[in-house]
């Protein structure tokens, strides 16, 4: 399974902004992609975070497993 590494994230981590006007590259949800909506979001603070959102790495990218299952959710520990 691949972990995609998506660049322009910014850290309200709203991947796809709704409006498309951004000053950085970025690039769509491939789950929006394929069902062809912008109602997908990695994150939204104290709100959600998408089944397929596997993190970020330095410099802004979200890591997406989509469509597979996450690999990193068992590893998840409540503090």
């Amino acid at each position: 399974m691949t972990i995609r590494k998506l660049n322009g994230a910014n850290m309200d981590i709203d991947l796809a902004t709704p409006g498309g006007d951004i000053a950085w590259q970025q690039d769509a949800c491939p789950w929006n992609e394929v069902e062809g909506t912008t109602e997908h979001r990695c994150a939204v603070k104290n709100v959600s975070i998408c089944p397929y959102f596997c993190g970020i790495e330095y410099l802004d990218k979200v890591l997406c497993c989509y469509p597979h299952a996450n690999p990193l959710a068992d590893r998840y520990v409540d503090l």
